[in-house]
C-alpha cells in the first residue's frame, strides 16, 4: 500500500495515512487513463493532489525502502537553521539569504507573488531572490553574492538592507492594447526595483566600486523567482545525449528567431554546455541561466549551502560576495563586530577560511538529497475533460509545445556526482526508462520582455504541476514566469508575444486570434497539467 505524506504547519509534523485518506486516489486499472497523466511516469507520479501535493515522495523512493529517509530530509529542508553551534539545524551564517528551503518554496511550490512596496524577505514564501547586475555587461556585481544575503547573524551585519528595497508594479501594454479581438481585457505588469547605495553593507562601511556603479547607483536590481522543487530527479535522468539532440533539432529547425545561446551552441554543442567542462557529467540542465547538473551538485545541493550558509565536508568555507574578500574585509574592520567577535585578523581569517568546521553531516546532507531527488510530480488533472483535451490539441497546434516540449524518456538513470561526495550516489532514487511530461525543452530562449531576465536567456521553465500553485501555497496569484509578473496563465502567454523580437511571438499571436472558448481550453488544459 503506497503511502501518504502529510505535513502541518511550518515546522511540519509527518503521519502516513492509508490510501483511503488519499483525496485522489490513483485509479484503477479498469479506468484506463491516459499516458499523460503519469506526468512523472508511474515511479514519478504522485495522485495526492491536495495542498501537500508537491511533497509526497515519489512511488520509486518508497520501493527502495527510502521513506524514513526522504522524511528526514525533509524535516531539514522544512525547518528553519538557527545560529546555534551544535545540535541539529545549527550553523545558520554569517551572513545569509533565507533561513530554510520553505522561505523560497511554501509547501515546495515556487515562490509567491511579490507584493508593491517593501521588499520583505523575512515572509515565508518570498522566493523571489534579488539579481544585482552591471547593466552594461549583464554580470553579477562584485561587491555582492549572485544570490545578496539580506540578514546577518550576530555580530556581522547583513550585506544588503532589505527595509530600504522597494518593489513598484509596472502596467505595460502590447501591440493590442491589452484585448482581444473579442473585447476580453487582460493586464500586463513587471516590477521595478530600487535599491538606493546605503542599503549596501560595504559602501556605508567606505568601500568604493572601481566602476564607480555603487556610488553612482548605476547598478540595475532584478527579481528572479525560485521555482518548484519537486520532479528534478526526474529531469535529472533525461539521457544527455537527448537534450544534445534538442539542441540539433532546434538549431537546424530554424523557427528561433535568436537561435541558440551561443555559449551553448555556435555550429554543434559546445564544451561549455557540459557542466564543469566535464562531458561525463552532461549538459546544464537546471537554473533559468542553465548553470547546474547533474543534480547532486545542482541548485538544491548548491542551495541548502549558500542560501544557509551551512558548511559541510565538501565546502567548508562561507558563501560571502563574488569577489570573495570584499565583505570580509570591511567586515573586519567593522568596530562593532570587532567587540564580539575578536580582532581584525581573526574576523578575517574566519570569513575567508577554507577549512570551516563541517556544520551539516554528510548523513544529513545525503538525506536531503535523497528526499530532493524523491520528490513526485502531481498527476494531471481532468484527463478526460473535453474542454481540456481541446486544450491539450490546441496547445501543439499554434505551437506552444515546440519551446514546451511534452514529453521525455528517461534513461538507465545513471545518478552522477561529480564531488564524489562519499559515494551518496548509491543511495539515491532511480527513474529509469519512465516517459515523463515536463513540458520544457530544457534549452534556453529569448522573450524580450520589459525589464527581461538577465541576459535575456531563459531556460524554458517546466510547466507540469504550476496549475497547484495557489492550491498548495494560498498565493492570492498564480505568480507565473521568472518574476512572478503574471498572475495568471493568460497574463503569462501575453508576455510571450509582447515583443515581435520574441521567439514566441507567433505562437502568441496564434493564441490571440483564437476565439474566447478556445483560448479558455488552452488555459484549462495548462492548468491541468
Amino acid at each position: 500500500m503506497k503511502k501518504i505524506f502529510l505535513f502541518i504547519g511550518v515546522l511540519g509534523v509527518i503521519g502516513v495515512l492509508g490510501t483511503s485518506c488519499n483525496p485522489d486516489p490513483e485509479p484503477t486499472p479498469q479506468d484506463e487513463m491516459p499516458d499523460w497523466y503519469y506526468t512523472g511516469g508511474k515511479l514519478g507520479t504522485t495522485t495526492n493532489l491536495s495542498s501537500m501535493t508537491f511533497r509526497q515522495p515519489t512511488p520509486a523512493t518508497e520501493d527502495a525502502g527510502l521513506g524514513t529517509a526522504f522524511a528526514q530530509g525533509d524535516q531539514i529542508a522544512e525547518k528553519p537553521f538557527v545560529t546555534n553551534t551544535e545540535g541539529r539545524q545549527h550553523g545558520l551564517g554569517p551572513v545569509y539569504v533565507r533561513s530554510s528551503c520553505q522561505h523560497c518554496h511554501p509547501n515546495y511550490s515556487h515562490g509567491t507573488s511579490v507584493p508593491e512596496g517593501k521588499y520583505d524577505a523575512a515572509n515565508v514564501g518570498n522566493g523571489t531572490l534579488l539579481v544585482v547586475i552591471n547593466p552594461a555587461t549583464q554580470a553579477y556585481v562584485p561587491w555582492l553574492a549572485g544570490m545578496p544575503q539580506l540578514f546577518g547573524a550576530e555580530p556581522f551585519k547583513a550585506p544588503l538592507d532589505p527595509d530600504q528595497i522597494t518593489v513598484t508594479w509596472k502596467k505595460a501594454t502590447d501591440e493590442h492594447g491589452n484585448k482581444f479581438a473579442d473585447g476580453e481585457t487582460y493586464e500586463l505588469r513587471y516590477p521595478e526595483v530600487k535599491m538606493p547605495n546605503t542599503a549596501v553593507y560595504v559602501y556605508n562601511q567606505g568601500y568604493r566600486d572601481p566602476d564607480g556603479l555603487l556610488e553612482s547607483e548605476g547598478y540595475e536590481v532584478k527579481l528572479e523567482n525560485t521555482i518548484g522543487v519537486y520532479g528534478s530527479g526526474l529531469l535529472d535522468a533525461i539521457p544527455d545525449q537527448d537534450i544534445i539532440d534538442q539542441y540539433a533539432k532546434e538549431a537546424a529547425d530554424g523557427k528561433l528567431k535568436h537561435g541558440l545561446n551561443p555559449a551553448f551552441w555556435d555550429g554543434g554543442f559546445k564544451e561549455s554546455g557540459y557542466y564543469k567542462n566535464d562531458p561525463k557529467y552532461g549538459p546544464k540542465r537546471f537554473t533559468y541561466a542553465l548553470t547546474r547538473g547533474p543534480l547532486m551538485d545542482g541548485a538544491g545541493a548548491n542551495a541548502i549551502w549558500n542560501i544557509t550558509n551551512v558548511t559541510r565536508s565538501d565546502r567548508k568555507y562561507h558563501y560571502l560576495d563574488l569577489n570573495g574578500t570584499i565583505y570580509a574585509e570591511y567586515a573586519s574592520k567593522d568596530p562593532e563586530v570587532q567587540a564580539t567577535f575578536g580582532t581584525e585578523e581573526e574576523i578575517y581569517n574566519y570569513l575567508t577560511s577554507k577549512e570551516l568546521p563541517a556544520e551539516m553531516s554528510d548523513d544529513e546532507f545525503t538525506q536531503v538529497m535523497i528526499w530532493h531527488r524523491g520528490l513526485a510530480v502531481p498527476a494531471a488533472r481532468d484527463v478526460k475533460d473535453e474542454k481540456v483535451l481541446r486544450g491539450k490539441e490546441l496547445f501543439s497546434q499554434i505551437g506552444c509545445d515546440y519551446c514546451h516540449r511534452p514529453t521525455w524518456t528517461t534513461g538507465s538513470d545513471e545518478v552522477r556526482d561529480p564531488n564524489n561526495f562519499k559515494g551518496f550516489t548509491a543511495a539515491m532514487p532511480r527513474y529509469p526508462n519512465q516517459k515523463i511530461w515536463p513540458y520544457t525543452d530544457m534549452i534556453q530562449h529569448k522573450l524580450c520582455m520589459e525589464n527581461d531576465i538577465r541576459t535575456g536567456w531563459c531556460r524554458t521553465t517546466p510547466l507540469w504541476g504550476r496549475g497547484l500553485h495557489r492550491k498548495a501555497t494560498g498565493d492570492a496569484y498564480e505568480a507565473r514566469m521568472h518574476d512572478t509578473r503574471a498572475r495568471n496563465v493568460i497574463e503569462a502567454i501575453m508576455w510571450h508575444g509582447y515583443s515581435k523580437e520574441s521567439d514566441a511571438y507567433y505562437p502568441t499571436q496564434k493564441f490571440y486570434e483564437l476565439k474566447k472558448e478556445d483560448r479558455d481550453a488552452i488555459v484549462a488544459f495548462i492548468n491541468a497539467i
